[in-house]
């Protein structure tokens, strides 16, 4: 008995002694693979990462935190006939995270990464346009809010155009992610603009911002920059093929199993008005029916339109009370009477825009571009005509758009003709719609 005894404490002893070496082993690898990834001498890192993803794969999540940067310099660095085989296995190394550290880890985020590694070297790996849009689609479904990184949103999206126009797709499924895609970006836009609104409120008050201030307000300028342009890209690639002769057929077969269903009818109407089918009988009954079930501000502006009673207005403008919805939907009507020529209303519209979401610079460029538009008919003499594009050049800078400002100070008056009118300095009144006063540069 007692010999069995000291067997086991024997075997015990030596059980925890391994585990005490091989955990004291596999912290002196991850220091060693750390601090090499530190100062970026991912070779040194290389083969410590490659002991611990073997030997302690459930030791820190920092393996494959740094084990990402690790392997995608050799992919950068590696001559094309072994580049592939670090491809394939930061892709292993992608799933090995997922087994091991899913609590601890933005699935969405880390899969869509997956996807857009596979879509680069989709060629090489010889994966078809499905087997990428499925990775992608994965991270759509599984963890949608950590899945937001623009370009992968984008090539998300293109991938689903590039199997409707292979007729691997269909309309409702194509129009359906484009409104998926759509959705999460302006979610995106949505949140980034809220916090860089509190920073720019905080400036406006007279408090200094801090160092992590600072940081995010330049990390939430940069998104939305970057979104914007995604959504440019994303109705480009969409193109025409979300038409009038495509949509109203489309609406018209799905109408009656959709009737009742508020989503399908709102994201039917929106589509409808931004592809310029709102005279369609199609899109008066669909926004007849959401009207009636469910009623918002979308519905009451889109009879506005219709019906030009200033009450749907109005009304409009009571049922939205988020800010960020509300600068977003006065911004679209005064677009609306931008584009036809009703520059004073418009720009009551865009300035109500600028105050709700004062992160969004765009309306700034369309008041630009509507004094632009008017310099001819609301200036009494040339010069004083000219000098109208002082202001637009003034508006253009604050929406952050260099080249139209430059392009708008160049057909202002120049220096020799200040000189030739005696007026530097002084304060011209311009009429007509725009009631504004410029006053002419010293010289």
């Amino acid at each position: 008995m007692r010999t069995k005894i000291t067997l086991l404490i024997a075997l015990m002893f030596g059980l925890n002694f391994g585990f005490a070496q091989n955990t004291e082993e596999c912290m002196t690898k991850l220091s060693l693979m750390s601090e090499a990834s530190k100062a970026k001498n991912y070779e040194a890192a290389y083969q410590p990462f490659m002991d611990l993803r073997k030997d302690c794969p459930k030791y820190n999540k920092a393996i494959y935190v740094y084990g990402e940067k690790i392997l995608n310099h050799y992919i950068d660095k590696a001559a094309d006939a072994d580049k592939l085989a670090y491809v394939k296995d930061l892709l292993s190394m992608y799933d090995e995270r997922l087994v091991h550290f899913e609590s601890q880890t933005k699935v969405g985020d880390m899969i869509s990464d997956k996807a857009q590694l596979m879509y680069k070297y989709k060629t090489e790996l010889g994966l078809s346009n499905e087997e990428v849009y499925n990775t992608f689609d994965k991270a759509y479904t599984t963890d949608l809010k950590t899945f937001k990184n623009p370009k992968a949103l984008y090539t998300y999206f293109s991938l689903m155009v590039d199997l409707f126009d292979a007729g691997k797709k269909t309309d409702q499924e194509l129009f359906d992610k484009y409104d998926d895609v759509v959705d999460k970006i302006e979610t995106e836009i949505k949140n980034s603009s809220e916090g860089l609104n509190k920073l720019i409120a905080k400036e406006e008050a007279g408090t200094a911002l801090t160092k992590k201030d600072k940081q995010y307000k330049k990390y939430y300028e940069s998104s939305l920059k970057v979104f914007d342009q995604i959504v440019g890209s994303v109705d480009s690639k969409l193109g025409d093929r979300a038409n009038c002769q495509n949509l109203v057929p489309l609406y018209q077969k799905d109408y009656e199993a959709n009737k009742d269903n508020a989503v399908w009818l709102q994201r039917a109407m929106n589509k409808l008005y931004e592809k310029g089918c709102k005279s369609d009988p199609m899109f008066v009954k669909i926004l007849n029916q959401k009207n009636t079930i469910e009623p918002n501000a979308d519905t009451s502006y889109y009879l506005y339109v219709i019906t030009g009673e200033q009450r749907y207005l109005d009304q409009t403008m009571q049922l939205e009370t988020d800010p960020i919805k509300k600068a977003k939907l006065t911004k679209k009507i005064g677009l609306d009477f931008y584009k036809s020529g009703s520059y004073g209303k418009a720009r009551q519209y865009f300035q109500q825009a600028l105050s709700l979401n004062p992160s969004d610079k765009k309306p700034h460029e369309y008041i630009s571009r509507s004094y632009a538009a008017s310099a001819n008919s609301c200036g009494d003499t040339n010069f004083n005509k000219r000098a109208v594009f002082w202001l637009a050049a003034t508006e253009a800078r604050k929406a952050g758009n260099t080249a139209l400002a430059n392009s708008y100070q160049a057909k202002a008056p120049t220096k020799s003709e200040i000189f030739s009118a005696g007026n530097a300095g002084q304060t011209i009144k311009i009429g007509c719609w725009i009631g504004r006063s410029v006053t002419v540069p010293s010289l």
